[in-house]
């Protein structure tokens, strides 16, 4: 476990000296700029659509600092040739996939924290009404959320060439998943065979994305998801992590590191 820690600690100390550090703070400046301009405004409508832009804006930055960083981690470490004297240490490989998932998690925790807590401090102190239990669902669903991307991300730098091919492909699969995932097997119903099970099947392997997007929730401030649900999403975003990590480990295990 301290090898773990330690690895994770690394790679949260990286997102700081990277640029990811600063576009953090930049986007979050832009947040709150945008989210004080409500002050010329009256209508509540105004302070909703800001709202939503802004929890827009959170979605995209986390996506991007989840992916990017976790996608260069285990190429970073074969292209400086740090891995060899890592795992000498001695470090199991399955340690190095733990480790480098936590660190990339918690690192998408903090960078997440600071923009929810920009957002509720501006948001509430125009609106008068601190929905502070509400805004913790959202902050820990996308968090949980983004777990899951950070393991698909990791699994694929085990997969793909590079980390920008990669980033790409995550990119394009997670956009289509919080697009067209939730609708897949209802176009699957409109389809002949094979196709229809072909559809089927892809919407049953996919991980749910969209089930953690409750941004019209947060606009609204509407509680209208209990623990309950909370609770079973994680356990399926928990779930779904271990099956990717096993998954990389299994490829990580068999793979040459001097290629």
């Amino acid at each position: 476990m301290n090898s773990v820690l330690a690895l994770s600690g690394v790679v949260i100390k990286e997102l700081y000296r990277r640029k990811d550090f600063y576009v953090l703070f930049v986007m979050t400046a832009v947040i709150t700029l945008m989210m004080a301009s409500v002050r010329f405004f009256n209508d509540s409508n105004i302070v909703r659509y800001l709202k939503d832009i802004c929890l827009l804006l959170i979605w995209v930055s986390a996506l991007v600092i989840a992916i990017v960083t976790t996608a260069r981690q285990l190429p970073a470490e074969r292209e400086n040739r740090t891995i060899f004297p890592l795992l000498a240490k001695p470090v199991s490989r399955a340690q190095v996939i733990v480790g480098k998932f936590l660190g990339c998690w918690l690192a998408c925790g903090i960078a997440l924290f600071v923009f929810y807590f920009f957002f509720v401090v501006v948001c509430s102190s125009r609106e008068h009404n601190w929905p502070l239990v509400l805004y913790f669902k959202g902050f820990w669903l996308q968090w949980v959320m983004l777990g899951i991307v950070a393991s698909l991300a990791l699994l694929g730098s085990l997969v793909f060439a590079a980390p920008s091919s990669n980033s790409t492909i995550l990119f394009v699969i997670v956009g289509g998943i919080l697009l067209l995932g939730g609708h897949l097997n209802q176009v699957a119903l409109h389809q002949p065979e094979p196709l229809g099970g072909a559809l089927y099947t892809i919407y049953f392997l996919i991980p749910h994305l969209e089930w953690y997007n409750v941004r019209d929730m947060l606009v609204y401030n509407r509680d209208t998801l209990g623990w309950g649900p909370v609770v079973l999403a994680t356990v399926y975003g928990a779930a779904y992590v271990a099956f990717v990590l096993t998954a990389s480990w299994l490829v990580f295990r068999r793979k040459a590191l001097n290629v």
